[in-house]
């Protein structure tokens, strides 16, 4: 079944919504001097850290109450387990409702020196696509965890793939508590900020014979199905970059372009792993597929009704409940090391020749509200039913 979500995963951070009560160099002082004092009494105060390994961050998993699956939380650690970790490692998350509260993540080395997350401890460093899937996406809670998880790893990775100057290739040092980074030569000091990789997705509608387009990728796992997508290039606009992607990989000629919304993706490949996923709806003026196989494994028309069978079919509560029981099995150190892969399908008892991408992706409300012709998502602006007559209505 299609599945409807208050904001897209990874949206609706609740450390980015509160009022800075503090601000990030006043707070980046206090954790300086707990991390010189490199005691046991800041375990009381509330700075919480978020430690990560590779990427991962750090979660624990409470068992199942009842036929309730597993529920995992972040594991925010005190600064005392840090007093070796260089302060300049640390990125500013955001302040909490109270006056001292403040939240921190950290990359740490896979040594001895840190002892967390080996699972006999209750604790395990899970890849955030996991925990993407085994969030209970009708817990707020549990969403805004998952967002403050991908608000983490996008600072945490920029941090990695930042540290030279673009300018003249010096080294770079972080400020206003990582936040920010800055040229360390004295006569450039040129100033560095986050940025993310902006990826327009589409859903290709042909109006006229009731059909969309779908895609499938060689990574896919089999019979799944979405939308295409691709990276905007320099001096384009969004609606181009959806003209040009459509026709380059599928031949098709795309009219009118209108957004749908918006989803920030922190779990993009290697090489651009933070990424800003901006969803349409593409209406077709061609519709003869030529598909560009170094891009796309295939792409065909499906009409609305298959559409609704696919979702209809997929069991998306079955495989949240399958990887809620896996983190909970990672963080009790069981099949440590296993692929992860089976966490993404959504097989049920009812086959279907393809099935589409879970409620977790922006693709699945792409296609969802298409094939049940529902409006967009109201809290993000977007409220119609219909495309104006415009080009775009951006």
């Amino acid at each position: 079944m299609s599945i409807h979500l208050q904001a897209h995963a990874f949206a609706g951070n609740p450390l980015r919504s509160n009022k800075l009560v503090q601000s990030p160099n006043s707070a980046l002082e206090k954790l300086k001097s707990l991390l010189l004092r490199g005691s046991e009494e800041d375990s009381t105060l509330e700075v919480k850290i978020l430690a990560f390994r590779k990427g991962r961050p750090l979660a624990q998993s409470l068992d199942p109450v009842g036929d309730s699956p597993p529920v995992w939380h972040l594991s925010w650690i005190s600064p005392s387990q840090f007093k070796e970790v260089s302060v300049d490692s640390f990125v500013y998350l955001g302040s909490g409702e109270g006056e001292d509260e403040a939240y921190w993540a950290v990359e740490v080395a896979d040594t001895a020196t840190y002892r967390l997350g080996g699972g006999s401890d209750g604790f395990c460093f899970v890849e955030l696509r996991t925990l993407m899937v085994a969030t209970d996406w009708a817990d707020t809670g549990a969403m805004g965890e998952l967002s403050i998880a991908g608000h983490a790893r996008a600072l945490l990775d920029w941090h990695r793939t930042s540290r030279f100057c673009g300018h003249c290739g010096s080294i770079t040092v972080p400020i206003d508590a990582g936040r920010r980074k800055q040229c360390s030569d004295e006569s450039c000091k040129k100033k560095i900020y986050p940025r993310v990789d902006p990826v327009v997705i589409m859903l290709v509608i042909d109006k006229e014979n009731d059909r969309a387009l779908l895609s499938r990728q060689s990574r896919f796992v089999p019979r799944m199905w979405s939308c295409l997508a691709g990276f905007i290039e320099p001096g384009e606009s969004l609606e181009e970059a959806v003209r040009r992607e459509t026709w380059e990989e599928t031949g098709i000629e795309v009219g009118q372009v209108v957004y749908h919304s918006s989803q920030p993706w922190p779990v993009g490949p290697s090489s651009m792993p933070c990424q800003l996923m901006v969803g349409f709806f593409a209406y077709a003026k061609s519709f003869e597929i030529r598909v560009d196989k170094a891009e796309l494994e295939d792409a065909q028309w499906h009409d609305r009704e298959d559409v609704k069978r696919a979702l209809i079919a997929a069991d998306y509560k079955k495989a949240q409940r399958t990887a809620a029981i896996r983190v909970n099995e990672m963080c009790k150190g069981v099949e440590k090391g296993q692929s992860l892969s089976a966490d993404f399908k959504v097989e049920s008892d009812k086959f279907s020749p393809m099935f589409i991408p879970g409620p977790f992706a922006i693709a699945h409300h792409l296609i969802s509200s298409w094939a049940h012709d529902e409006p967009a998502p109201t809290e993000l602006g977007v409220n119609q039913r219909q495309p104006s007559s415009s080009v775009s209505n951006l």
